[in-house]
């Protein structure tokens, strides 16, 4: 599956922009500072990612849920 393989639903961040695809989900988390690419939540973002670049199916489903767990992990906490 490419990367430009766009996600079921939209990924909506803070301040209006929204991930639509593989690709920008996995640039958005290169741009994080290395210390917070480090953390567990984004590692796992990063791996459902990658397979789901590999292998596609429901990968691109769990890949969009750990990105929505990671990006909003803060506010889950409270």
């Amino acid at each position: 599956m490419p990367w430009s393989t766009p996600f079921d639903e939209l990924i909506a961040l803070r301040g209006g922009r929204t991930l639509t695809t593989l690709q920008q989900a996995a640039d958005y988390v290169m741009k994080l500072p290395k210390a917070d690419q480090q953390e567990a939540r984004w590692q796992t973002a990063v791996e459902h990612l990658i397979r789901a670049a590999e292998t596609g199916g429901g990968w691109l489903v769990f890949a969009r849920i750990a990105m929505m767990q990671a990006l909003y992990a803060d506010e889950n906490n409270r």
